[in-house]
């Protein structure tokens, strides 16, 4: 319930300080549609930056496109999208709420997961510093009976999924006596197929020639312009391709604030590698990422690797990065081997070769291939969930404060005159002036000093900057610290330079 309260708590404060709006509100939203407010843009292109310059900037063999939205509708005959691209959807008679069944099975699952978290917690209590939890796990009674549990779930709905056994989807449920969320009612329909795909019609005419998708992934604009890159910008095996842009889903349950959208932004690269190395570099992209999201300092103990049960029909590895939301661990970003099935899936459909000659080796080949999808409305939830925090101050007062890592945050400083007369406010457009080609800067002379502080605590500003009358005899102002909310007095000529090394993307990057 707290966790549930606390996504409350998000979703307001995010409205309430221009992060995210309900989309259309004023003709009562869309559902599962939402605007990025003047904050949330700014945190988003920060978000995308860190990324870009990751993958893009810091690797010499990856490069980035930009492919359209629209694409030829034999794409996703090619990729398997028109025939497999599904959910299995099922509905309570008695709520008359629509479900994903194996994600209903998954809650199932990580409802025993948490009694045997709990075993291994009261174990800790009990035997402090000599606690081994390896030798808990592998030897207490009911941590193993849970977790037998799990593998059992766990087999019948990976034989089930992969069959395509609807019909046994639904025993599963049947049989493990899953109810509703919502009404706890554990009378459900049948399981069947929902295609996720957003259609429209392509000119003025209709009908079936006419029709075309909105693009449920980015990757297959990056498939498709393999050999236009390769050869253009003569990149050599290994490379990759990275790719920022928006896709389409018809989401069954879409829910959970920004977490699940049918309107969404992924950041996706491809990685194109000889056959034979792809478990080499699938390992290799998994320990590249995990750091790149604990670099950011959210807490390790926030992120876990989650093996997929059933396997695409184009992988042979995948695994999910998950993420301690406030809804409990979630996909954040996907790490799969692909192998050779895109590429030659378009190869086939196109009549086209899409292959590669590797001097080192003399051969033509069909690349596999690495991916790594991070959906980036996701990326953003995690930072926020994370970072939003209240805290209980010495003088009985509390302040709401977004501890944001500093190079994400909207604004890096807050420009602030202690009054708004005596030449103060001209000594601080002055000051501004100067820092805000570098940094993104919010001037601020409304309200006391406490209120301008509380306001930035609240939209995660790293720095204030006080402008007194002192500034105007010796150059110094006051610096106050976000997180710390410690007031350093330092020279306006050393600003530049106290700012940047907190606020700068190069430290992440390194």
């Amino acid at each position: 319930m707290q966790k549930e309260d606390n996504l409350k708590e998000i979703i307001s404060h995010a409205k309430e300080y221009g992060f995210v709006f309900p989309s259309s509100e004023i003709y009562d939203g869309l559902s599962a549609t939402y605007d990025y407010g003047q904050l949330g843009s700014e945190l988003k292109n920060n978000i995308k930056a860190y990324w870009w310059k990751s993958m893009v900037q810091m690797h010499e063999n990856i490069v980035g496109i930009d492919s359209a939205i629209f694409m030829h509708p034999t794409t996703w005959k090619a990729s398997g999208h028109v025939d497999a691209f599904n959910d299995p959807l099922i509905d309570n008679k008695d709520s008359k709420k629509r479900y994903r069944a194996d994600v209903l099975i998954e809650d199932h699952i990580e409802k025993i997961r948490q009694k045997i978290d709990k075993e291994v917690e009261k174990g800790l209590k009990r035997f402090g510093d000599a606690f081994n939890e390896a030798e808990f796990r592998a030897t207490n009674p009911n941590v193993l009976r849970n977790a037998e549990k799990i593998k059992e779930i766990e087999d019948r709905m990976r034989e089930t999924l992969e069959n395509n056994d609807l019909e046994g989807v639904y025993q599963l449920i049947i049989d493990l006596e899953i109810s509703c969320p919502l009404s706890g009612s554990k009378n459900w329909t049948e399981v069947r197929q929902f295609n996720l795909m957003f259609s429209t019609e392509l000119g003025s005419v209709s009908g079936e020639s006419a029709k075309i998708y909105l693009r449920p992934e980015t990757a297959q604009g990056i498939f498709v312009n393999f050999l236009n890159v390769q050869k253009s910008g003569r990149m050599k095996i290994p490379f990759g391709i990275a790719q920022i842009g928006k896709a389409f889903r018809n989401e069954i349950v879409a829910r959970q604030f920004i977490f699940r959208m049918r309107e969404f932004e992924q950041m996706e690269m491809q990685f194109f590698v000889r056959p034979g190395e792809e478990l080499k570099w699938y390992e290799y992209w998994k320990d590249i990422r995990i750091k790149w999201h604990k670099k950011l300092g959210l807490g390790d103990e926030n992120y876990r690797f989650h093996d997929h049960i059933k396997l695409a029909h184009y992988a042979n590895a995948a695994s999910d990065i998950e993420f301690d939301f406030p809804m409990g661990f979630k996909e954040l970003e996907g790490i799969h081997s692909r192998t050779d099935f895109d590429l030659k899936q378009h190869e086939e459909f196109s009549g086209k070769k899409l292959q590669y000659f590797d001097p080192e080796i003399n051969e033509n080949y069909v690349p596999y291939v690495i991916e790594t999808s991070i959906g980036l409305d996701r990326m953003f939830l995690a930072v926020l969930s994370s970072s939003y925090k209240t805290e209980q101050l010495e003088n009985d007062t509390e302040r709401a404060v977004l501890s944001l890592p500093p190079a994400l945050a909207p604004y890096k400083v807050a420009i602030m005159p202690l009054t708004r007369k005596d030449g103060l406010p001209e000594k601080a457009r002055e000051i501004m002036d100067a820092l805000k080609f570098d940094f993104n800067c919010q001037y601020d002379e409304k309200d006391s000093p406490g209120k301008r502080y509380r306001r930035q605590d609240a939209i995660g500003t790293p720095y204030c900057v006080m402008i007194d009358h002192q500034t105007l005899e010796d150059n110094t102002v006051t610096v106050r610290d976000r997180d710390t909310m410690k007031q350093d007095r330092v020279s306006v000529d050393a600003l530049h330079a106290i700012i940047a090394e907190k606020v700068s993307l190069t430290h992440l990057l390194k």
